[in-house]
């Protein structure tokens, strides 16, 4: 029965057992990607339709794709129990911008299709990826017209990304008691919970959004932890943030060069990002992480190059997995009101199996820690005589 605990999934495995072979693996999921850079994303898949559609075409003709099967995921193996998951990738053909302009039930269509043909191959649990998660209300209704459980992995990404925030101040010196954080898009599910954690760990937390009223709901959240509050809705605000934690559900970015100060680290949990690459062109003296890049326990092999190294993966995919070796086989992570207890409850449980951040990208590249020292040193030097108007 869907929502139920699949206890019989949760037996031990020893540690040193062989790889299994697909046939015995019992346990599965599937999680749903699109294109967000449509010529780009396309030819991940089909190098000559990427090279002959234009972007406008893929927009157009994405509207008439049926769902895409796209890969099959092994060797995703629990580091607790050694017992591994088998997954598959499927594609919803539709961009962001797309699923903008079409009306919503048609979308949700297009996204039910994508989770029937997943429980065809026989996945026991889908996560939606990036705008999938987002759009309508969150997966309630994706979740109410399928038979498997599904989630949007929110709660593992909202870890992920404080966590990354809080590794990249340690690598950047700037001590996280004494700083001044702000989170960008601060009313949404992943915003509001990713504020109220690190409301207990800086000076200074400022919120930013595009409804007061909302604002003041988190703030009131946030209110009793160690920051001193500050709400607003112009984006302006974040040029006092030592560390700025973005996640808004805009189509066009939303922060630039003249808005971040020298030394600042900004996680851009946003997909598409919220961070133009203006900044990465002119701003040698800020650090821009795209959330943090997930481990995946186990031998795994995903058949499909999704832009991360091997052996890497978002924390949304993260959480799928996860959720299938743990045997949680119910709904996770849907509609708008997350909370930290199930972020620290996800994030227990990606732990126990062998989840963990594992390093920094930034605009699809590595972020090494040469780049990192380059980008302290750069802002050292800045400090000195920079200004907004400068850029």
């Amino acid at each position: 029965m869907r929502g139920q605990v699949n206890q019989q999934n949760n037996a031990s495995v020893p540690l040193g057992d062989s790889y299994a072979h697909p046939a015995t693996v019992t346990d599965t999921f599937a999680f749903i990607i699109h294109p967000i850079n449509p010529k780009r994303d396309v030819s991940r898949k089909w190098p000559w339709l990427g090279r002959l559609l234009t972007e406008q075409q893929v927009n157009f003709f994405s509207a008439y794709f049926p769902p895409v099967y796209i890969s099959e995921i092994n060797g995703v193996r629990s580091a607790a129990t050694g017992r591994e998951v088998r997954g598959w990738f499927i594609a919803c053909p539709f961009t962001p911008q797309r699923m903008m302009q079409l009306p919503v039930n048609m979308v949700y269509d297009k996204i039910v299709a994508c989770g029937r043909k997943a429980e065809k191959l026989g996945a026991k649990i889908l996560g939606l990826g990036a705008f999938t998660s987002v759009v309508g209300d969150a997966g309630l209704t994706i979740a109410q017209r399928l038979e498997m459980p599904v989630t949007t992995g929110d709660s593992y990404t909202i870890m992920i990304a404080v966590e990354a925030v809080r590794h990249a101040a340690k690598v950047m010196d700037i001590p996280l008691a004494s700083a001044t954080a702000a989170v960008v898009g601060a009313t949404g599910s992943i915003g509001s919970v990713c504020a109220q954690m690190l409301a207990g760990d800086v000076a200074n937390l400022i919120l930013v959004g595009r409804r007061g009223e909302a604002l003041n709901v988190v703030r009131e959240k946030c209110e009793g932890r160690r920051a001193t509050l500050r709400t607003g809705t112009n984006v302006d605000l974040i040029y006092e943030a030592d560390l700025v934690l973005t996640v808004t559900s805009a189509i066009d970015e939303v922060i630039f060069p003249e808005h971040l100060k020298p030394g600042a680290v900004v996680c851009d949990v946003a997909r598409p990002r919220d961070v133009s690459k203006l900044v990465a062109d002119r701003r040698d003296d800020v650090l821009v992480i795209e959330g943090g890049m997930v481990e995946v326990p186990g031998p795994v092999d995903f058949h499909f190059d999704f832009g991360f190294p091997p052996k890497k993966s978002y924390a949304c995919m993260a959480e799928t997995m996860a959720l299938a070796l743990e045997g949680r086989y119910e709904d996770y992570s849907v509609g708008k009101e997350l909370s930290v207890e199930q972020a620290q409850e996800i994030g227990a449980i990606c732990a126990k199996h062998g989840f963990k951040l594992s390093g920094f990208r930034s605009f699809e590249r590595a972020v090494t820690d040469e780049q990192i020292a380059r980008v302290r040193d750069r802002a050292q030097a800045n400090r000195k005589h920079w200004s907004p108007q400068a850029v």
